[in-house]
C-alpha cells in the first residue's frame, strides 16, 4: 500500500502492482516494512543453481548492499545494522529478469542504473528499481528498525541475506518504473545531445580538439 506523510510518498510492504502503476521515473519514494539485502551470490544461487530463497520476498523489497552488522551483546542470535550502503546494481543485471520472475520482488534498491533485463522485468511483472544515494550508508542503517532474520550466513557478512524491518527508508529515486522507462538511459540521450551541441560551438574556436 501507499501512504502520504506530509511531503513523503511511503510504500508499505506488501506492495502491489497497482500501488506502483502511477509512480514514474524521477519520483522520490520511501519504504516501510520488509527489505532484504541481496547481492551477487544470492542472485546466482537462485537463477543459475535453482535454489529457493529461504525468505519470501514476494511483494517486498531487496537492497543491493553488503552491510556491516554487529552482534548485540547479551542477545541470542540478534544483530544490529551498523552501515548499509548500496552496491552497484549493474552487477546483478544479468540475473534480474529471472530473479524478479521467480521471486515476485516488487521493489529493487541499489546504486546506479540497470539495463534491458531489469527494464523488461519491471514492465512485465510490475516492479520498480530505485536508487539510494551513495555515500549515506550510516544514514541508511539508522532507517533499519531491526534485523528480523538472517540466512545463508556461510556466504560471509556482505552476502548474507539480512532480512530487515525499515521505517521511511530513503529517499529512493525511481530509476526504472513499471512501464519499463529507464531514467539513466533517457538522460544519457539528453546529455549526449547537449554535449554534441556544445562541441560544435567549441570546434571553430579550438580546432585541435576535433
Amino acid at each position: 500500500m501507499i501512504e502520504i506523510r506530509g511531503d513523503k510518498k511511503v510504500l508499505i510492504t506488501p506492495v502491489t502492482k497497482e500501488d506502483i502503476e502511477d509512480i514514474k521515473i524521477g519520483d522520490i519514494v520511501w519504504l516501510d516494512g520488509d527489505l532484504m539485502t541481496c547481492r551477487d551470490v544470492a542472485h546466482r544461487r537462485l537463477v543459475e543453481y535453482g535454489r529457493e530463497l529461504p525468505y519470501d520476498i514476494k511483494d517486498k523489497a531487496i537492497f543491493h548492499a553488503g552491510p556491516i552488522v554487529r552482534k548485540i551483546e547479551g542477545e541470542d542470535d540478534k544483530y544490529e545494522m551498523v552501515s548499509v550502503g548500496p552496491t552497484t546494481s549493474m552487477r546483478m543485471e544479468k540475473f534480474e529478469y529471472e530473479f524478479t520472475k521467480e521471486t515476485g520482488v516488487r521493489i529493487i534498491v541499489g546504486k546506479g542504473g540497470m539495463g534491458a533485463n531489469t527494464e523488461r522485468a519491471c514492465k512485465e511483472f510490475g516492479a520498480l528499481h530505485c536508487v539510494f544515494p551513495a555515500g549515506c550508508a550510516v544514514v541508511a542503517a539508522t532507517e533499519v528498525e531491526y534485523i528480523a532474520e538472517h540466512h545463508w550466513d556461510e556466504l560471509g557478512m556482505p552476502e548474507t541475506l539480512w532480512c530487515c524491518k525499515v521505517k521511511e527508508f530513503g529517499p529512493l529515486i525511481v530509476s526504472i518504473d513499471s512501464q519499463g522507462r529507464n531514467l539513466f538511459e533517457e538522460q544519457k540521450v539528453i546529455y549526449n545531445e547537449r554535449k554534441e551541441a556544445e562541441k560544435q560551438k567549441i570546434y571553430p574556436e579550438v580546432r585541435f580538439i576535433k
